[in-house]
């Protein structure tokens, strides 16, 4: 597979949101298929123990945040330089019915084999977050609260 194109990586960025926020999976599962049919590597956030798969680094991140979370690019933030994609996400979510945002720094590496290496920057919740802590400790158990 050719590195995709700075077209195709744009459309991807666009649909990953649209695809996040309407609910559709197997749209959204496509959508990453199109630009990265390889091996996924990510580590969220950068820090943690670095995971391996698109089960795990793709379809876990869904079944656990997808109906809780609504995401958004911040405008004017999504980049693409030759085989990367960097954006800021406004990550939208409801903690004891208030609604919260937190902002991350997301980082998409594409190669040439079809493999993707995600880096991610954002501040792990603390136990006063409540459900979003919870949820946390089932994705990512090792990490250390606010960090």
């Amino acid at each position: 597979m050719a590195t995709p194109t700075k077209e195709q990586l744009l459309h991807w960025a666009e649909q990953f949101v649209a695809l996040w926020n309407a609910g559709e999976k197997d749209a959204w599962v496509a959508n990453w298929r199109a630009v990265a049919p390889g091996d996924f590597r990510m580590l969220d956030p950068v820090g943690t123990p670095e995971k391996h798969g698109f089960e795990t680094c793709a379809l876990e991140g869904w079944d656990l945040f997808q109906s809780a979370v609504r995401l958004r690019h911040h405008p004017g933030t999504v980049y693409v330089c030759a085989n990367e994609v960097a954006w800021v996400m406004e990550n939208h979510f409801s903690v004891h019915g208030t609604e919260r945002m937190s902002m991350s720094v997301e980082t998409y590496r594409f190669e040439p084999d079809g493999s993707v290496v995600i880096r991610n920057y954002y501040r792990l919740p603390d136990s006063s977050d409540g459900e979003m802590a919870e949820i946390f400790e089932t994705y990512q158990p090792t990490h250390q609260p606010g960090s």
